[in-house]
């Protein structure tokens, strides 16, 4: 089965995190997922195929013979999609033999190549897109699949290979899918997540990013009566907002440049909360930047009152080349299985993070592969079968490669 094939299977499967959870896994729709990957992998041959009670799909694949003094490699992909967008009732579609153009995907949603210039270059491929009122699911139920078809050739071609493990994760898009990973029970000398974009991407650095809430109370007075007496906890969620760089946000910025994101914002005249999600490269920046919420804090308490404002900083995650610098040898096996394919290794710094971040922290060194997707967590977001079927090529490739050693 192409790795595609499998994809169009997952999609449909609802598995929407909830960052509002305190259990994990945080939604119980994704042992639906999970319970279907372990049949799987027990009919492709993985004995210990199993899912423990947080949602962590495990398995492990013996080496061959004359393979096992090989290192030990593991392969993760995530269960969950992400909450920006619905990804309930998702229905794919497929363009075959797609001729490079525009897209209409329905309910007003258009994939045009003035905002994805890359759609050109997929002409002549059989895209996969969305139907125009949920998310995909590519992130990362493709990772999931190329994964699976990697077990599937490596059995059905019988290719020589080390010890391999595999896992999938649950609540990654909220920042918690490492968390709970047994790694001795995983077993891994080191290992590659495959939840990137295009099909040539290695990443091995990502932002340091936290998560920041302020929690805002006002003082109700009837307006007639409220001269110097109201406090609008609504109106002060605003203010925290206009005392940000206003250049400083996901539309702004690219590359390593850091952000704040406002995610949410609620509220009424006695109560409101307004939440950010904070990224930077840069330690000293990302530093900077919680340094300015404490500000921000601290100024609005002195003007209002003390305890009118609140603020929780929570860290997500943090940057994993510290981590990976002394192994680049997984990085370099990346690059040379990439360019094996005819593709010109992409290295980038990723905008966001991935359970290799945490991973690496916990000493497991996890780089990133893309998995041939593009437009992740909304409407847009689609893949090419073709694409997919290269990052399998690329995942065998290391496989192959690392037997050797």
């Amino acid at each position: 089965m192409r790795a595609y094939e499998r994809l169009l299977n997952y999609v449909v499967i609802h598995t929407t995190s909830n960052e509002e959870a305190e259990t994990t896994p945080s939604t119980k729709r994704q042992f639906d997922l999970a319970n279907i990957l372990v049949k799987e992998m027990k009919e492709l041959g993985i004995e210990d195929a199993a899912v423990d009670e947080h949602c962590y799909v495990t398995g492990h694949i013996p080496a061959t013979e004359g393979c096992k003094n090989a290192p030990r490699i593991g392969f993760i992909a995530h269960l969950d999609t992400a909450p920006d967008c619905s990804g309930e009732n998702v229905k794919p579609v497929i363009h075959e033999n797609y001729d490079g153009g525009d897209i209409e995907l329905g309910n007003g949603r258009r994939l045009t190549t003035a905002l994805f210039p890359h759609l050109k270059k997929l002409r002549g491929r059989t895209l996969i897109t969305t139907d125009g009122t949920t998310l995909l699911g590519a992130d990362d139920k493709a990772g999931i699949a190329e994964i699976m078809t990697l077990i599937e050739t490596l059995a059905k071609e019988k290719i020589p290979h080390g010890a391999i493990s595999i896992a999938f994760t649950p609540d990654e898009e909220i920042g918690h899918g490492a968390d709970l990973l047994d790694l001795a029970k995983f077993c891994a000398d080191f290992a590659y997540t495959v939840d990137g974009g295009p099909e040539n991407e290695i990443e091995y650095e990502n932002f340091n990013a936290v998560k920041a809430v302020f929690k805002i109370k006002g003082i109700s007075v009837h307006p007639g009566e409220a001269k110097n007496r109201m406090v609008n906890a609504a109106l002060l969620a605003c203010e925290i907002s206009s005392m940000l760089p206003p250049a400083e946000t996901p539309e702004h910025t690219e590359g390593r440049e850091g952000f704040y994101h406002l995610t949410d914002i609620r509220g009424d005249v006695e109560t409101a909360e307004i939440a950010y999600i904070v990224r930077d490269h840069d330690v000293a920046f990302f530093a900077s930047k919680q340094e300015t919420l404490r500000r921000i804090e601290k100024t609005l308490n002195e003007k209002y009152g003390s305890g009118t404002v609140a603020l929780t900083i929570t860290e997500q995650y943090l940057n994993m080349i510290e981590k990976i610098r002394p192994h680049m040898h997984i990085v370099e096996t990346a690059k040379e299985c990439i360019s094996k394919q005819g593709m010109d290794p992409l290295e980038v710094p990723v905008r966001g993070g991935t359970d290799g971040a945490r991973l690496s922290f916990r000493g497991l060194p996890c780089p990133n592969l893309g998995t041939g997707g593009y437009a992740f967590h909304g409407p847009l977001e689609h893949i090419s079968a073709e694409g997919m079927d290269a990052v399998v090529h690329v995942l065998v490739s290391i496989v192959s490669a690392y037997s050797q050693r």
